[in-house]
C-alpha cells in the first residue's frame, strides 16, 4: 500500500460492513452512491485486493475485507476516545494502562484499588500492539508476558513484575496424569501460557500423549477444563486466581515459566512505580484478597 488509509477511509468500510449495502453506507455518511463506490474502488486498488464481493443483494466482506474492517473498527474506536481521554486527563491525575486479555480483570481491579487517587484509563489488546502503542506514546504502560521474547524499542524501559512458573490445575473430577513417559496418555489438556511459547507447549503436551487444546484466554482455559473435567497446564498465579473447592494442583511435567513485566517509555510513571509491590502481591495470590 503506497499510503495509509484515511479515516473517511475507514468509515466508509465500517459503515459497508455493518449495514451490507454500499448504498445503506453512502446515506449514513451523506455522501452519494457514486462517490462512495468510487472511494471504495480506489481504497482497494491502493490496497491491492478486493474488500468486498458486490451484487445486486448487497456487499460482504472478503477475507481480506473482515480482517481490514475488524482493525478498522479497532482503530476508530481507539479515535473516537481521544478528545475524552484529553479532557479527562487535563482535569486528573491519569495513566492509560494496556494489558492482554488473560491478565486485564485481574490487573485492573488491582490497579482500581492501589491508585485510588490516579484514573486508569485501560486499554485490552495483544502483546505486540500495546508495545507499539507505548514506544508511540499512545500508552504509558503495557503489562505483557513477552517483553522477554521480542525486540523491545531502545528508550522503553522493562520493569519485571513476577515470575511464574507452570502448573497443572486438576478440577474435580478430572484425572490425575499417569506415571511413564506418557503421563497424559488418552487425556485432554487444555492450556494458556500467556506469553509466545504456546506452539512449543502444544508440543510437549502432545509428546506426552495428551490430546491438547489451547484456552483463548487464562479464564477461558480454566473454565473449559472445569467443563470437560480434565487438567489445565497454566502460570501458578492463574491457577490461584480462578482457584475452587475441589481443585488440585501439582507440578506441570516439564518446566515452564512466564515472566510478567510492565514496559513503559523512561522514567517510569512515578504512581505505577509505587504501585508495583503492591501489584505484585495481588497478582500474584489472585482471589486470595476475595476470601480473606
Amino acid at each position: 500500500m503506497t499510503s495509509y488509509p484515511t479515516v473517511e477511509d475507514l468509515r466508509l468500510v465500517d459503515a459497508v460492513a455493518r449495514h451490507g449495502s454500499l448504498g445503506a453506507a453512502a446515506r449514513e455518511l451523506l455522501v452519494s452512491q457514486p462517490s462512495a463506490s468510487q472511494r471504495l474502488a480506489a481504497l482497494e486498488r491502493r490496497v491491492g485486493t478486493s474488500l468486498f464481493d458486490r451484487d445486486t443483494t448487497g456487499a460482504r466482506p472478503t477475507a481480506a475485507g473482515r480482517e481490514f474492517c475488524d482493525q478498522a473498527a479497532h482503530v476508530l474506536d481507539h479515535l473516537g476516545t481521544i478528545v475524552e481521554r484529553a479532557l479527562a486527563a487535563a482535569q486528573s491525575r491519569t495513566v492509560s494502562v494496556g494489558a492482554f486479555p488473560s491478565i486485564a480483570g485481574t490487573l485492573f481491579a488491582a490497579l482500581d484499588v492501589l491508585l485510588d487517587d490516579v484514573v486508569v484509563q485501560p486499554e485490552v489488546d495483544h502483546g505486540p500492539r500495546l508495545l507499539e502503542w507505548v514506544e508511540r506514546g499512545a500508552l504509558d504502560a503495557a503489562f505483557t508476558g513477552i517483553a522477554k521474547q521480542v525486540p523491545i524499542a531502545r528508550g522503553l524501559v522493562v520493569t519485571e513484575v513476577g515470575r511464574h512458573d507452570l502448573v497443572t490445575l486438576l478440577p474435580a473430577g478430572a484425572p490425575v496424569p499417569g506415571s511413564g513417559r506418557r503421563p497424559y496418555e488418552g487425556q485432554t489438556v487444555v492450556y494458556c501460557p500467556l506469553d509466545l511459547t504456546g506452539d512449543v507447549l502444544h508440543r510437549r503436551l502432545t509428546e506426552l500423549g495428551a490430546h491438547a487444546r489451547p484456552g483463548a484466554t487464562a479464564e477461558a482455559a480454566v473454565r473449559t477444563a472445569r467443563e470437560r473435567r480434565c487438567a489445565a497446564v497454566v502460570p501458578d498465579m492463574v491457577a490461584r486466581w480462578y482457584a475452587a473447592p475441589g481443585d488440585r494442583t501439582v507440578p506441570a511435567p516439564f518446566r515452564g515459566r512466564v515472566t510478567l513485566s510492565m514496559v513503559t517509555r523512561s522514567p517510569v510513571p512515578p504512581a505505577l512505580l509505587g504501585a508495583l509491590p503492591g501489584l505484585r502481591e495481588r497478582l500474584r495470590e489472585g482471589n486470595a484478597h476475595a476470601r480473606a
